[in-house]
């Protein structure tokens, strides 16, 4: 029997129920049974949350199976979760598909939210930025700590927009169709600028040794002073510490394979990515859950995972990000915690009562197998 539930019930729905009654989505039945598309129509929710929803929902249609032989029960579950699997992923790879005729050879515009791919060497031919895990191993940069941070995929990038690439490329990029393949050559100008004498400071040892912690200084570490600027040691000569805050790739041209290779057209899908431009693992974006109110204000509830880690400066970032680029749909951002309460330990009153208890229980457990003995013995 499947007892009737309100979709409050569904984990995450939250302020979201107003807009998917409005819909006619008015149960969870309802919901179990919308398609992804059905739901990214509605306002303020994405694919992530979509398939969040749908998920919450059918898991909450689960009814206790009859009781049949156990290994029969576990494999009907996984053909039928490989089935699923097939089918989302046959559906994903049409929507790709379709979404690519539609873009294809049709000129980016002035700010279009865009996926660009892209190769970049030096003038020596080193590569030192790729968009994937296959090309970084190709090219022998492969860093598997790199890897779990996301370094290898695709630049989110905003058309028109400063802040996302160096000048050279942002100008290349306006004048591009979707999947069209460039290649381009930036001067030091326009990429990583000229190298600059006032960016070399020199500081004595003994003063480097109070910045770093009580550490003598090592050439080629990298050092961030109290301003933020990242540097690199690149002499230590007569006492003094030669720190170089110059982009390592200052004075070179830079070369460049581009190709554009998406566009982001939904609204959690865009939030998404700024979280990732932020340093947001791809796979723990989506668990952030985003409610977008009828104000203009955007909620986003943190997850679990990340309570307990310093995002002061991340979430600033965001807000502004968001308030910049999505200013027309977005005004004030809310970041939601939830500290769920701990179940408090037991009293000192509580733990030895609950001693005491347990002592009675065996006690009496004892004595009535004592008893029944003594009565067999007695009997016989």
């Amino acid at each position: 029997m499947v007892f009737s539930m309100n979709l409050e019930e569904v984990k995450g729905v939250g302020k979201k129920q107003d807009v998917l009654i409005e819909a006619g989505i008015d149960s969870v039945e309802k919901l179990a049974n919308a398609s992804v598309e059905d739901l990214t129509q509605l306002k303020g929710i994405g694919k992530a949350t979509a398939e969040k929803f749908i998920s919450s929902a059918k898991e909450l249609l689960i009814e206790p199976k009859e009781p049949t032989i156990e290994s029969d029960d576990s494999v009907l579950d996984e053909s039928s979760e490989e089935a699923e699997k097939a089918k989302k992923e046959e559906e994903e790879a049409k929507k790709l598909e379709e979404k690519k005729k539609k873009l294809e050879g049709k000129k980016v515009e002035d700010g279009d939210f865009v996926l660009l791919k892209m190769t970049a060497r030096t003038q020596k031919g080193k590569v030192f930025r790729v968009s994937s895990e296959e090309d970084a191993k190709k090219a022998g940069i492969f860093e598997e700590e790199k890897a779990n941070q996301g370094y290898y995929t695709p630049e989110f990038v905003i058309v028109g927009k400063p802040g996302f690439l160096n000048e050279g490329l942002t100008e290349t990029i306006k004048d591009m169709n979707y999947f069209q393949k460039k290649s381009v050559k930036i001067p030091p100008t326009k990429a990583f600028g000229k190298r600059d004498p006032q960016k070399i400071e020199r500081i004595g040892i003994a003063k480097f040794r109070k910045l770093n912690d009580g550490k003598n200084p090592e050439y080629g570490q990298d050092f961030t002073n109290k301003k933020g600027q990242k540097g690199v040691i690149t002499n230590i000569l007569q006492g003094k510490v030669i720190i170089d805050y110059n982009s390592p790739l200052a004075g070179m041209s830079i070369d460049y394979n581009l190709e554009i290779i998406d566009r982001i057209e939904e609204f959690n899908e865009k939030i998404d990515y700024f979280m990732i431009s932020k340093g947001i693992p791809q796979e723990s974006a989506s668990e952030f859950i985003v409610n977008h109110l009828e104000d203009k204000t955007l909620e986003i509830i943190v997850p679990k995972m990340f309570l307990f880690q310093n995002l002061t400066y991340l979430k600033f970032g965001l807000a502004m990000d968001l308030q910049t680029h999505m200013g027309d749909e977005i005004e004030d951002v809310k970041f939601i915690e939830v500290y769920e309460k701990m179940p408090a330990p037991p009293t000192p009153a509580e733990s030895v009562m609950q001693k005491v208890d347990e002592y009675n229980k065996e006690h009496d457990h004892n004595h009535d197998h004592n008893h029944d003995h003594d009565t067999e013995e007695n009997k016989s």
